[in-house]
Formats: C-alpha cells, sequence, structure tokens
C-alpha cells in the first residue's frame, strides 16, 4: 500500500533542511523506454524544491522527495503529465459523521484538498459524505479517512456500489439518542425555567424567598442546569471543543461558547458574587439551560426532516431482495442476496421479489415491471428474455441464470446514481461555502467587539449588558442554514425525480436543467417508438422475392431498427435467407454485403450519389413517400438500382404533448436526424415541432450542439443510441432515454427510466422548482443572519430599548435551520404537470 510518508535523515550529519522532506511514489503510464525515463527524471529535477527524483521503467513509477514548503504533489504530477505521459487517478467515497454545518463543510475540504495527491474533494452535509479524487500511490483511502479523523470527525471509506444501509441505520440510532436527550433536557429545563421566572412574580417571589433564600434558589438552578449542558448537551462541547483545537470553529463551536459563558459567569456570581459590580451578579442558569434544550429540540427536528429527505433511497433499498434460493449441486438453498454469483440458477416463485439481473432458462410468468417502464400491465417472460433486479414475479415460476449481482444489477445502479445526484455540489453551493468559511470566525469578532462596545459605552449595569448580547450575537448565527440550503433540495428534488422515473445523474444537472431553453431531440428512438415497419417495397429491376431475399439477408448483419424491419417482415413471409460472405456498414450512409457472388448495396440517397447510382426515375416517388412520415431507402445490386424501400417508425405516444408543453414553457425545440429534408419535416409537423435539422450524419450531431450552444443556447440534447452519444456530452445537459444503450445512458446526465417524452416536461418543472426552492433558502438563510446578528448586538436598544435574550436568539437559530429543511421538504408534494405521464415508480 503506498502512502504518504514523511522522511525523516537519520544521519548525524544530515543537513536540517532534509528533516522536512517528504517522499512519495508517483505511477506513470506511457514509458516505454530509458528515453522516456531521463525526460521524466529531467522535467522532475528542474522542480523548485525537488530534493530527488528517480522514475523506474519497471515499476512505472517516479520515487520524488521534495520540499513540502516550496512545492507539492499537485505541481510535481501536472509536471509528469506535461511531459506526454499520464498520471492515472482514482476516486472514493467517504462517509463521515459528526458535522454540523457549512463551516464544517468548507473546514473538511480545505483539510482534504491540502493533502498531497489529492485533486478536488466536495463534501456535502444533507448526506454527510465526501467525494475525492486523488493519485494512487501518492495517497490512499486510508490516508483520507485519518485526515477525516484528524480533523476532528468520524470517516470511512464506501466500498464502490455499496449500499449505505449502515450509514441510514446509524442516522436512525442517532435521532433515537437525540430524542432521549431532548426528554432528559426537557424534563430538567422546565422546572428550571419556572424557578427562574417565579422568582419574578410578586407574592410567588416573596414565597419562594421563605422556604429557601435567593443563592439557595441559584443554588438548585445550579443542579438542574448542570445535566443538561455536560450530559445532554454533551455533543455541543465534544465538538466545539474539537473545532477549536483545530483553529476552525464551526457551530458547536458558538453553542459551546455561548452555553458556557451564561453556565460559568453564574457559577462565578453564584460562588463569588463580591467580585462583580453592584447589580450584576445575576444567575442566567435558565438561559443556559433552555439554549441547549432549544437547541437540541432544533437538532432532533432537524434529524428527522433530513430523514425525510433521503426517502427516495430508502425506498429504493426496499426494493431490494434481502435472499435468493439458488440451484447449487443440484439442490435448492436459500443464501443471502450478497452471495449470488453471476452463472448461478435462481429460482423464483410466485409472488416473490427478483434478487438479481438474468435471463430466464426454464418456466414462464409474467412480471411487474412499472418500477422501470411505469407500464401498470405485467410484461410475459420466457426462456431467453432478460429479466431485472427489483421487479416482482407474478403467477408463475421459472428459474433464471444469474447474469448481475451485486453492484452491477440495473437496481443498484439505480441507487448509486440517485445517491451520486444527492451528493454532487452545484455552483450555486460552492459560493455559500467559501462564505461559511469565514462567517463563524466573523461572529465571534462580532461578539467579542459587541461585548467591548456595551462595557465601554453602555449603561449601567454595563457588564450584564455586554455579556447577554455578546452571547446573544453567538447563538443567534446560523451557519448550519447555509450548509443545508442547496444539498437538503437537491436531495429531495433528485429523490422525487427517481419516483417519477427521472434520474440525475448528477445534482449539478438540476440547477443547470433549469436554466434551458433550447431542446434537441433525436428522431429514431426518442421522438418515435424506434421500431419501424416495412411499408413499401417497390422493385424497379427483377424479381420481387428474389430482390427481397438479398436484401434481407444484407440487413441481418445490421443493428439498425430500419434493418431490422425489413428482416422481420421477410420471416414473416417464410423467406429463407441466404449466407452473407462479406459485410460493411457506413454510419449515416449505408450497408454493402456479398452474397451469392453479387455485391449488395442498400442505403440513403446521399449512398446512392456516392455509389455514383442515378436516382433521377425514381425521385417523384421518394418524395411521395417522405411527405408521408416514411423514410425512403434504395437498394443496388450490383451497381444497378433494384428497388425503392419505405418503412416508417410511429411517434410514441406523448410525444406531441411534450413538445407542445415545452414550447408552452418558452423553449425552442429542434428535431435532428439523419433522415432526408421531407421525412424530417413531415414527422416534425406530426409531432409540432417547427426546427429540422435533417441529413445530419451521426458524427455530426455534436457539432451541431456546438453551433447552437454558439449561438447563446443552453441546449438540452435527447437521444437514446450510441451514435447520440457525443452530441449528450456535448450538450448543456444531456437527456438519455433509459431504454436505450448502456453507452447513451452512460453519457447522459438526466435519464428517462420509461422513454415516454412527458419525462423531459418533469424533469424540466421539476429543476425549475428546485432552483426556485434554492434561492428561497439562500435568501432566508442570509437575510436571517444579516437582519439578526445587528438585532442580537444590540441595535434596537438606543430607539424601542429592547434587547434579545439568548434563550430567543438559541430558539431563533434552530428555527433557521427547520425553515430551510422543511422549505425543501415541500419538493416531496411537486405533481406531473403532464397528464398520463409514465415513468418508473420507484
Amino acid at each position: 500500500m503506498d502512502t504518504l510518508t514523511e522522511k525523516t535523515d537519520t544521519a548525524e550529519n544530515a543537513p536540517a533542511e532534509v528533516c522536512d522532506l517528504q517522499s512519495i511514489s508517483v505511477p506513470i503510464e506511457g514509458m516505454t523506454c530509458a528515453s522516456c525515463v531521463g525526460r521524466v527524471e529531467r522535467v522532475l529535477g528542474a522542480l523548485d524544491g525537488i530534493h530527488t527524483a528517480s522514475v523506474n521503467l519497471t515499476t512505472e513509477r517516479a520515487s520524488v522527495e521534495f520540499d513540502p514548503g516550496t512545492t507539492g504533489a499537485a505541481e510535481i504530477t501536472e509536471a509528469i503529465i506535461k511531459t506526454g505521459f499520464s498520471v492515472p487517478s482514482a476516486s472514493v467515497d467517504l462517509a463521515i459523521r459528526g458535522m454540523t454545518c457549512a463551516s464544517c463543510v468548507a473546514r473538511l475540504e480545505k483539510v482534504l484538498s491540502a493533502l498531497p495527491g489529492v485533486n478536488s474533494a466536495e463534501v456535502n452535509l444533507a448526506t454527510e459524505k465526501a467525494h475525492v479524487s486523488y493519485t494512487p500511490g501518492v495517497l490512499d483511502a486510508n490516508g483520507l479517512v485519518r485526515a477525516v479523523e484528524q480533523a476532528g470527525y468520524e470517516g470511512r471509506a464506501i466500498t464502490n456500489g455499496e449500499v449505505n444501509i449502515e450509514d441510514h441505520d446509524h442516522h436512525a440510532s442517532e435521532t433515537q439518542t437525540l430524542r432521549r436527550n431532548v426528554v432528559f433536557a426537557a424534563a430538567l429545563t422546565v422546572p428550571l425555567f419556572l424557578i427562574a421566572m417565579l422568582k419574578m412574580v410578586p407574592g410567588i417571589g416573596d414565597g419562594m424567598m421563605v422556604t429557601l433564600s435567593e443563592r439557595g434558589w441559584i443554588g438548585v438552578e445550579f443542579l438542574l442546569a448542570t445535566p443538561v449542558l455536560f450530559y445532554a448537551g454533551r455533543r455541543f462541547f465534544v465538538s466545539g471543543w474539537a473545532e477549536l483545537s483545530h483553529l476552525s470553529p464551526g457551530m458547536n463551536s458558538l453553542v459551546m461558547l455561548g452555553a458556557s459563558a451564561a453556565y460559568f459567569y453564574s457559577v462565578a456570581a453564584l460562588v463569588a458574587p463580591g467580585l462583580f459590580p453592584v447589580g450584576t451578579a445575576n444567575s442566567y442558569f435558565e438561559a443556559a439551560g433552555v439554549i441547549v434544550t432549544l437547541i437540541l429540540i432544533g437538532r432532533y427536528l432537524e434529524a428527522l426532516a433530513k430523514g425525510r429527505t433521503s426517502e427516495a433511497i430508502k425506498k429504493l433499498m426496499q426494493l431490494q431482495a434481502k435472499t435468493a434460493r439458488v440451484i447449487r449441486d443440484g439442490k435448492e438453498t436459500e443464501i443471502p442476496i450478497e452471495d449470488v454469483v453471476a452463472g448461478d440458477l435462481v429460482v423464483v416463485r410466485p409472488g416473490e421479489r427478483l434478487a438479481v439481473d438474468g435471463v430466464v432458462t426454464d418456466g414462464a410468468s409474467y412480471v411487474d415491471e412499472s418500477m422501470i417502464s411505469g407500464e401498470p400491465v405485467p410484461v410475459e417472460k420466457s426462456p431467453g428474455t432478460e429479466v431485472t433486479g427489483g421487479t416482482v414475479n407474478k403467477t408463475g415460476a421459472f428459474t433464471m441464470r444469474a447474469t448481475r449481482v451485486g453492484a452491477d444489477t440495473v437496481l443498484s445502479q439505480i441507487i448509486r446514481m440517485v445517491e451520486e445526484a444527492q451528493g454532487s455540489k452545484p455552483q450555486i453551493q460552492k459560493l455559500a461555502d467559501q462564505i461559511a468559511s469565514v462567517f463563524v470566525p466573523v461572529v465571534m469578532a462580532a461578539s467579542a467587539v459587541t461585548f467591548g462596545v456595551w462595557l465601554t459605552f453602555g449603561p449601567d449595569p454595563a457588564l450584564s449588558f455586554a455579556f447577554i448580547t455578546s452571547v446573544s450575537v453567538l447563538l443567534i448565527a446560523c451557519p448550519c442554514a447555509m450548509g443545508l440550503a442547496t444539498p437538503t433540495a437537491i436531495m429531495v428534488g433528485t429523490g422525487k425525480g427517481a419516483e417519477m422515473g427521472v434520474l440525475f445523474r448528477r445534482g449539478t444537472a438540476l440547477e443547470l436543467l433549469a436554466k434551458i431553453d433550447t431542446v434537441v431531440l433525436d428522431k429514431t428512438g426518442t421522438l418515435t417508438k424506434g421500431r419501424p415497419e416495412l411499408t413499401d417495397f417497390n422493385v424497379i429491376d427483377g424479381n420481387e422475392d428474389d430482390v427481397l431475399r438479398l436484401v434481407a439477408a444484407a440487413e441481418t448483419k445490421s443493428e439498425h431498427p430500419i434493418a431490422e424491419a425489413i428482416v422481420r417482415a421477410v420471416h414473416g413471409k417464410g423467406i429463407e435467407l441466404p449466407i452473407v460472405e462479406a459485410f460493411n456498414a457506413e454510419p449515416g450512409y449505408g450497408i454493402d454485403a456479398k452474397i451469392e457472388g453479387h455485391t449488395v448495396q442498400v442505403g440513403a440517397d446521399r449512398y446512392m450519389e456516392r455509389l455514383g447510382i442515378d436516382l433521377g426515375p425514381v425521385t417523384a416517388s421518394a418524395e411521395a413517400l417522405a411527405d408521408q412520415a416514411r423514410t425512403p431507402l434504395y437498394a443496388a445490386i450490383d451497381g444497378k438500382l433494384v428497388a425503392v424501400i419505405a418503412v416508417a417508425d410511429a411517434l410514441k405516444d406523448g410525444s406531441r404533448d411534450a413538445i407542445t408543453t415545452l414550447q408552452g414553457m418558452g423553449m425552442e425545440t429542434v428535431m435532428v436526424t439523419g433522415d432526408n429534408e421531407r421525412t424530417a419535416r413531415a414527422i416534425a409537423a406530426e409531432s409540432a415541432i417547427h426546427r429540422v435539422l435533417a441529413e445530419v450524419l451521426p458524427e455530426r450531431k455534436a457539432e451541431e450542439i456546438k453551433r447552437l450552444q454558439a449561438e447563446g443556447r443552453k441546449v438540452a440534447f435527447v437521444g437514446d443510441g450510441i451514435n447520440d452519444a457525443p452530441a449528450l456530452a456535448q450538450a448543456d445537459v444531456g437527456i438519455a432515454i433509459g431504454t436505450g444503450t448502456d453507452i447513451a445512458i452512460e453519457a447522459g446526465d438526466v435519464i428517462l427510466m420509461s422513454g415516454d417524452l412527458r419525462g423531459i416536461v418533469n424533469a424540466m418543472y421539476l429543476s425549475r422548482r428546485t432552483l426556485a426552492t434554492i434561492r428561497l433558502n439562500f435568501f432566508w438563510a442570509y437575510a436571517y443572519n444579516v437582519a439578526l446578528i445587528p438585532v442580537a448586538a444590540g441595535a434596537l436598544y438606543p430607539w424601542l430599548g429592547v434587547l434579545l435574550s439568548p434563550m430567543l436568539a438559541a430558539g431563533a437559530m434552530s428555527f433557521s435551520s427547520i425553515f430551510v429543511i422543511t422549505n425543501s421538504l415541500r419538493l416531496r408534494r411537486f405533481q406531473s404537470p403532464v397528464a398520463n405521464a409514465k415513468g418508473g415508480r420507484l
């Protein structure tokens, strides 16, 4: 295991500066000879602060000793990359416990980013996770966990694909602990508060003084307040002290300082009242107790609300079967799902949830796949058909062979996708984190200034006024609300999207999608069903059956949907197809095959033109077909045009509704297709699209996206095929159809599980609602702090004679965080704006 180590020179005469050198081992890819080694060593040796640099061709590593005060691992890695070689990177997710506010987030990001070998680090308060990209060999996951622990938090690396049930269980346990602490604190704080208040009520106070002296009652308050602070509120002191000891104060530090100030001031007034100026030896035990209790109540309500934000993940986890019945050594055995391996034969009985993905090998049944497709009607399954883990078997029984297990199943990938989206950080949050990194120190400085100003210029008793106002400033500041403003909205928004069959692979896509003004849609398989049917086969020269069998034979080697339509039509006629001797496909043009000594070429008009085949005699008939939204193709045998072929691909249900709704939202809709202009315009008219980019070759789709972006547009591209992947990646937001290819899905930022284009509308509206929620959260978090910190400092006292009690300040702080979370939870009530939109009911 390669980790960062600190080099110490044990030689007696070693120079002092060598003692501070650090040593790292950097993996390098791409070196082939001694010349490569020499080049890397020369480049590294030229860097300032490098003590030694040795490159090994066999191990493909560079061992470097350097002065961390002059250079770092990032500069060393960058220098290697500039030589033309590559340094592999890795990433890991860390589960982190103990964070309470945006200051914790900023502090951890700073700690992790400063580690040698870390390329980037993003910490999320709502999910309590960090995503770190780093260079293996320079650092490892254990080193990252140690850094987290040294910063005062608990951390552990999350295994790739791991479904973090443990973290959800921990959250439930933490919520129960908070509940017990709240009950304990409230049981002592209520009498504490009553004693303090009733002493000031005429008549009742006098009667109390008969029972006990003033100092006796203060002693009772001391006995009640002490366990509230140091037992129920112990978490604030442990975490607060850790924050201060690392010179990175956060919300716990503010609570600890505020409650401690009230408590120890009161202890001093109780034990040595003579030390205080006349009229200032007051007790604030009730304030200390109420502060801790109110903030515990706020934390408890916050934990309950945060639990609701992750309900989407919990629902997904509940779809996973716990066990599977497999056949091993000829016997059926029930085993934990974790023990199922690819290739196992799994027995599925009626009513059971499928444990893993696989292929049916024996038996038949109907399976409810509504969680994936949104279709309520169960789908028939027979030998050879694929089935998906998490779906529910209905009436029959069957045996299946496991093909994807563990983290590779569709359901596990969906869970991982949603978790990654919830953990990602939009640009709007990064600015908030920068502000939060200095917020708490500024608040502490403001509290100190407030104390000094009131003590110097305030009326008598100045010390009491100074104490109350400075503690109130500490307690009313709420960095927690700033840290929760974005991640809670992202969590609820992406979770709601998953329930509606819209998967956000990145949380940033929610922010970007709200700014989209142009939606570009691929035609085949996106706007249309992607299952063309052969409508016309007009033979110009030769026998129809002979031409059809040769053309169909050539198309058997093609994966294009049009080819499948032709082959299906021929199979329906029972025609036996000859063997294809040679085959070549040119994307965007057509195919070329050798069959029974003939050269068979099938493709678009541009392909025929490139082959030098005259289409003049059939132009009129081809245009007539195109006007009917049928795609004309041409077949040539041995260089001679023999047939005009036409296929039609019907629009998907809901495509026109989706397009008109998008246009009503102010979007420009554009269709891009490789079809000829006439066919494309016919389909566009049917779907209500006004702008068409026709005869676009697959490789040019991304260029068309670039051209639209150059016009200043924010573009979303919707596609489903392999050749859509570059355009999906180029677009500001790529929306992939979940029923399409794995490559297209991988390239997409948003995935529509069912392929229903009305899901685009859902995604658009949801993204706009989420962004509006984030903005309101931020407005509240900042407006709250900007408005109330001056009030807590006593800004209203000269005019209104009003000071804010530390108890009210603590309550306001808790309310601020609760407001942000409950505002985010309103997204759970989001309803689809379009009727009958289908989505996977996850």
